[in-house]
């Protein structure tokens, strides 16, 4: 070509939670079923959607109106009662046009970043959530910034190292939190939002949480949602119905900006993000249509309060499983549907594997696995070629531990004890190889 195609950044976009599906399909074809915990899709896992959702999406369907386009930032009546329904958390007052949809928190992030200059970076939580990391790295052409979260305190964020990267690096304009988190199922304690606002505040900051989980929580577990602590502070809340309802399929979620008013520079940048949506025309229609109906139905809350029951039950059964299991570390999942199951220092190595008569798999692994592969990286290889039960290793996490991915998903209970079983003996064998 005469000219370059790609940016500088294209070469950030990772996401191995999409691309391992590549290799469980040649693994597929070698005849081997596949288990997939790869990602959080609930209705992958046989959730089934309750009747009282799908009448109310079988009744919008048959409203023309739904087929249209809608307005660029999305559905009117939809956009004000979801400013209704933050404004009575008692936090930071929105109206209407401080909502803004977009097809799917994907489309939301892609957006967020790309807008920022490329010396204006936001730093997030390490193990990182991909879509974000790859798209903050991408839009500056460099490695994404990130702050710990600290295995050995639950979870949660290093706030010392935190406050350094931002004192000493004055490209920092924001920080962003995911709350609850993805991929470790931690929570963040209000003690340490209140903390994090304070280090925004001192460094005048912006603060974006992406609260796609906020529904998701374990019995007992308090958090708060960004739009009350915030204060002054310009902010973005980013959520969406995908996990929630849920429904992924949907391609539905939006940004909540708070305090716009009150920094210029943080309006302009919001006036971007709606321009770029007036540019696409709009958000896909039904979904947002039917999103009041949904939220407001009085079996929402009860239907709610029973997913994180059932949530907590499978969260419950992994934990008995795997708890006990030498060469690893167990820390149970506080909200979201993840878990984070990380090795032990030192226990993993390049000569270890697991066996299998399989000559096509055989042939994949020789394919596959390189001497300068991240250890975590190669388990996974094993476990998916063998066992087919496809994970993410926690290396392509943004992170230096070494570890996997997990879901809370399994509606089958047979089917998710035969699957955690399988992994934990696939990692005693892998380990005493």
């Amino acid at each position: 070509m005469r000219r370059k195609l790609l940016s500088d950044g294209a070469n950030k976009l990772e996401y191995e939670i999409r691309q391992i599906v590549q290799k469980a399909e040649q693994v597929a074809a070698c005849g081997v079923p596949i288990t997939w915990e790869n990602i959080g899709d609930p209705i992958q896992k046989n959730a089934k959607i309750p009747s009282w959702i799908k009448e109310i999406v079988s009744e919008l369907v048959t409203i023309d109106k739904s087929y249209g386009y809608c307005h660029s930032k999305g559905v009117l009546e939809t956009r004000q009662f979801l400013a209704d329904r933050t404004n009575q958390l008692g936090g930071v007052q929105i109206t209407a046009n401080d909502v803004l949809f977009f097809n799917g928190l994907g489309d939301a992030i892609s957006k967020l970043y790309q807008y920022l200059p490329p010396t204006s970076r936001i730093i997030g939580p390490s193990p990182a959530y991909s879509t974000h990391s790859s798209a903050e790295a991408a839009h500056a052409s460099s490695n994404a910034l990130t702050y710990k979260l600290d295995p050995e305190n639950s979870w949660y964020p290093d706030l010392e190292e935190l406050y350094n990267k931002v004192k000493y690096n004055p490209n920092i304009v924001g920080i962003l939190i995911i709350n609850p988190d993805n991929p470790t199922g931690m929570i963040y304690p209000v003690e340490y939002l209140e903390r994090i606002v304070k280090i925004a505040e001192e460094f005048d900051l912006l603060l974006i949480s992406d609260e796609i989980y906020m529904a998701i929580t374990q019995p007992n577990m308090h958090t708060l949602p960004l739009v009350k602590m915030l204060g002054d502070r310009p902010g973005i809340s980013m959520k969406g119905i995908s996990k929630e309802l849920p429904w992924p399929g949907s391609r539905c979620g939006w940004m909540e900006f708070y305090n716009r008013d009150k920094d210029s520079q943080f309006n302009s940048f919001c006036k971007s993000l709606e321009d770029a949506k007036t540019l696409e025309v709009c958000s896909t229609t039904l979904p947002q249509m039917a999103i009041p109906k949904v939220f407001s139905h009085p079996k929402y809350q009860e239907y709610i309060i029973d997913r994180n029951q059932q949530i907590y039950r499978r969260n419950k059964l992994i934990t008995e499983i795997l708890k006990d299991v030498k060469g690893i570390r167990y820390i149970e999942t506080k909200g979201a549907f993840y878990n984070t199951i990380l090795f032990e220092d030192g226990v993993l190595n390049e000569n270890q594997q697991l066996q299998t008569d399989n000559e096509g798999i055989k042939n994949l692994l020789k394919e596959w696995i390189t001497p300068e592969m991240d250890f975590d990286k190669r388990f996974t290889y094993y476990l998916l070629a063998t066992k087919g039960i496809c994970i993410v290793p926690i290396s392509s996490f943004q992170s230096d531990l070494l570890g996997f991915r997990v879901t809370l998903l399994e509606e089958n209970e047979e089917m998710l004890v035969n699957t955690f079983e399988t992994l934990r003996d696939a990692i005693n064998e892998y380990l005493n190889s």
